[in-house]
């Protein structure tokens, strides 16, 4: 398999809490233990994670986001500027989130973020055979996921440029960590997947086609001063909470700004069942470098699928897209929040090692 990221053989992050993890997580909650404590606790499930990925096959490591809440409301409550808050949950197909949100109270910045930390520490574990990555949010969740103080950013482009400046930080500080594998989590690009999505955006005052653009932008700002070894790719969500999800339709209303208009070294796809549409937008993938890790595997349920019918589905990708620029994965982490998605950890390595397999078997 190839040997840079993206791998043939990837996943997009997150994993299974252990019982052990949600009980100390639980045990701080009630003051029954240290933050010391549950540290100790982040820091030995973590190691075994690791060792697990390893065993699996994979080259790319993750701390499976165990310090973590949620996929994205953690880090952005790292930044400068910026609090969680207790408010509505997401509703998602049949079951709502915890009622958590962020809002920004003074201006953005990155200083002293305290995965900088966590990342060191998972860095020192992959060792010289495999790469640490590391999954933040991308900086455009936070226009749709935050509440902003119109006294401190009254003009919502201060608010971008702070934002992107941030990410610019950021980026720095985790490659002078040792990071040279990022990826970048994103709901928002859903939004155009779907008739819904546009009237909400358009219900905000907003045209779809300028935000796309906008989205676009910010991303390709925000990552245009990354050290050229350092790979960068984006996971694109529809929605990943119990193995529910909340959006659905295919690529084709953004197919050319995403696939020929972001400046990123790989893109996570959902392909993993009918709400993701077929592989036809794959047509405007006009670069060479890009890779396309394409999520057949899903990380929602247990039962494993087909091997043969994945490996047609990835020939059927590649009349679209070089065999060699493709690659594969499950369509979105085991783990989007703490509470993980309905299978078990059996099953979770069950999925790694098929993906492993088949990529194998495709690529060599």
């Amino acid at each position: 398999m190839n040997g840079t990221p993206p791998f043939k053989g990837d996943h997009v992050g997150s994993f299974l809490r252990p019982e052990r993890l949600k009980q100390a997580r639980e045990d701080i909650s009630e003051g029954k233990i240290s933050a010391d404590d549950l540290r100790k606790v982040e820091d030995e499930e973590i190691t075994k994670l690791v060792e697990k990925q390893k065993e699996s096959g994979l080259k790319a490591v993750t701390d499976g986001e165990f310090r973590r809440a949620y996929w994205h409301f953690d880090f952005l409550e790292g930044l400068e500027g910026i609090e969680g808050y207790e408010t509505e949950g997401i509703q998602f197909k049949g079951v709502k989130t915890k009622a958590h949100s962020i809002r920004v109270i003074g201006k953005v910045d990155f200083d002293n973020h305290p995965m900088l930390t966590h990342y060191r520490f998972l860095h020192n574990l992959a060792g010289e055979n495999h790469v640490a990555k590391l999954t933040i949010p991308s900086p455009n969740m936070l226009f749709f996921r935050g509440d902003i103080d119109q006294t401190v950013y009254p003009e919502e482009a201060a608010l971008v440029k702070d934002v992107i400046n941030a990410y610019k930080k950021a980026i720095q500080a985790f490659y002078d960590a040792g990071c040279r594998y990022l990826q970048l989590d994103d709901t928002s690009w859903s939004l155009f997947f779907a008739e819904q999505g546009e009237e909400l955006i358009r219900s905000r005052g907003l045209e779809p086609a300028q935000l796309r653009q906008t989205f676009a932008d910010t991303i390709n700002e925000a990552i245009s001063e990354r050290p050229e070894d350092m790979k960068i790719t984006m996971h694109i969500c529809r929605g990943n909470f119990r193995s529910t999800y909340v959006g659905s339709g295919g690529y084709e209303a953004a197919s050319k700004t995403i696939f020929d208009g972001l400046n990123l070294d790989g893109l996570f796809l959902e392909y993993d069942d009918e709400r993701s549409g077929g592989f036809e937008p794959l047509q405007y993938v006009q670069r060479k470098d890009l890779n396309i890790v394409l999520g057949l595997i899903t990380s929602k349920f247990g039962a494993l699928e087909d091997k043969e019918e994945i490996k047609a589905r990835i020939k059927e990708a590649s009349s679209y897209v070089p065999l060699e620029q493709l690659c594969l994965s499950p369509q979105c982490g085991f783990a989007s929040t703490e509470e993980g998605n309905i299978l078990t950890e059996e099953e979770q390595w069950a999925k790694i090692r098929h993906v492993v397999n088949i990529a194998e078997e495709v690529w060599g």
